[in-house]
């Protein structure tokens, strides 16, 4: 029990920089809508704000693994804090559209860094049995930061309309999305300070000749006696590693790595094809398409983060009793009709903006200028969304958008609403955490830190067309051509890895690379 207690603590302040991840990720959703018009962005140039994290992420991927395989996975970590602080700070103090890019660009450098080592980390430390549960730990953590920022962005828009004191003193009404960037800061430095207090990787320690070290970490998650059997196992598989020719990215494409990383880059680029984060990184946007108007957009986003983190504790529970597979297979199922539900529910909406409704829309909306959509009926988003930008402007038409849907939109945002929380569901307890666990597991010791960098590269890099053109897609493709897009995704995604993903269940990292590579 006391050795449980030392690794769920280390998982845990380990995991903080997945925490980090998810609040990043989830808190631009909260502030598209102020900065395309404050800065009075295109739908690309918004797309590049929130995707630029994804570009300098895939950079930080491709070689954070190498340099903590030369000095240590600990040491990266602390200066990934240090990068998480200095981007939240500075985003929530850039005076331009360009210092804001950069800002992100910075925090993009904590992102990829502490996604591919985390779960390293955390693989390299437990015992086998506790391996995906407490790599799934750090999932957990990703989505209780992304319903920390939903919270924290609803919470901080409600104070900015509240009209008190502390409101007033500090403009929160104009300066709402700087705060709401800001904040980040917090845990940032939080997590800096406690990454002091963990160990280095024992499977590190091993490699750089400190066993002695090693069998001290490994006796308190291990217990005395294991602790020897794993310190052997480490070791000839160290031997082996080193007999062989130094890694390069060329030898993850050799033929006894074929069948690894097929499914390693499949699971890799599914993930993020989805378009689970144009939910995540737009989630107040697509909730003011549904018609619930764009102050309850907010609370709905806040609900992503409840179910996401709801079921991310199912996964947990699960994926060391059933599973990698099962979850895998049914999640992807799950997304699919998700997806496909969403699509329908935007195919099926139609817009018609009356004189009735006119008078019920907030009066700083110059009604006049809407006068031409009057008795109009728009069968698309596409065109709706144009229409309004030609009558009010992009500024204007981005701020009371949501507001105005609501008003002409003839939609069913109870039907939007179960298929956008049953993706994130689906996803939460399969493709999120159990990748992630994957490919912890099943690249061999001596290449695993470069194989997690590059597969994570790749993973990175469709996140980053995802998330850059979903602004593009919603305004020429509609909301419904654009999640049927995701949808078709998950189905072939699910036709792959039906055929071809093993179980690593309940199996040492040794046990795994003998059986899944050929030397």
């Amino acid at each position: 029990m006391k050795g449980n207690k030392h690794i769920l603590w280390i998982a845990a302040i380990v995991s903080l920089g997945g925490f980090l991840f998810g609040f990043d990720a989830a808190v631009i959703s909260g502030v598209n809508s102020f900065i395309t018009a404050e800065f009075d962005l295109t739908s690309l140039q918004l797309g590049w704000v929130v995707s630029s994290v994804t570009i300098s992420s895939a950079a930080a991927m491709l070689v954070a693994g190498s340099i903590s395989d030369r000095i240590g996975r600990k040491k990266i970590l602390i200066f990934v804090a240090l990068l998480y602080s200095i981007s939240a700070i500075f985003s929530a103090l850039a005076p331009s559209y360009g210092i804001l890019v950069l800002a992100r660009l910075v925090g993009g450098l904590a992102f990829g860094a502490a996604l591919v080592l985390v779960p390293v980390y955390i693989a390299e430390i437990v015992p086998a049995k506790m391996r995906g549960s407490m790599v799934s730990v750090n999932q957990l953590a990703i989505v209780l930061g992304f319903s920390a920022a939903y919270f924290s962005n609803y919470y901080l828009l409600d104070l900015s309309k509240s009209g008190s004191e502390f409101a007033q003193s500090w403009d929160l009404d104009k300066n709402i999305w700087r705060w709401m960037l800001g904040v980040e800061s917090l845990p940032a430095l939080l997590y800096f300070f406690l990454l002091f207090l963990i160990p280095n990787s024992p499977r590190w320690l091993v490699s750089k000749g400190q066993e002695s070290k090693a069998l001290d970490i490994l006796k308190k998650v291990n217990g005395k006696t294991e602790a020897q059997n794993v310190l052997a196992d480490i070791k000839q598989s160290i031997a082996e590693g080193k007999n062989k020719a130094t890694s390069t990215l060329s030898e993850l494409f050799k033929p006894n790595m074929r069948f690894i990383m097929t499914v390693a880059l499949i699971i890799a680029v599914a993930q993020m094809a989805v378009g689970i984060n144009a939910v995540f990184f737009y989630a107040t946007n697509i909730f003011e398409r549904t018609g619930i108007g764009t102050d309850a957009a907010f609370v709905q986003s806040v609900w992503v983060g409840i179910i996401n983190v709801l079921f991310t504790l199912v996964a947990i529970f699960l994926i060391d009793r059933v599973g990698r597979r099962p979850l895998i297979l049914v999640g992807l199922a799950g997304i699919a009709l998700s997806l496909l539900i969403v699509a329908y529910g935007f195919q099926q909406a139609t817009y018609r903006l009356t004189s009735e409704q006119l008078t019920t829309l907030n009066t700083e909306i110059d009604q006049s200028k809407l006068q031409p959509l009057i008795g109009k009926t728009y069968d698309s988003d596409v065109d709706f969304n144009a229409a309004l930008v030609d009558a009010l402007g992009r500024k204007d038409a981005t701020l009371y958008k949501g507001d105005i849907i609501k008003a002409a939109g003839t939609l069913n945002p109870y039907l939007l609403l179960i298929g956008i929380l049953g993706f994130v569901a689906c996803f939460a307890f399969s493709l999120g955490p159990v990748m992630w666990v994957l490919l912890s597991e099943i690249f061999p010791n001596r290449i695993r830190g470069l194989a997690i960098s590059a597969v994570g590269f790749v993973n990175s890099m469709t996140s980053y067309f995802v998330v850059q053109f979903f602004p593009w897609q919603l305004d020429t493709f509609g909301s419904a051509a654009t999640f049927m897009i995701f949808a078709i995704v998950a189905i072939v995604a699910l036709v792959l890895l039906f055929r071809l993903l093993p179980e690593t269940k309940g199996k040492s990292l040794e046990e795994l690379e003998q059986e899944l590579v050929r030397y």
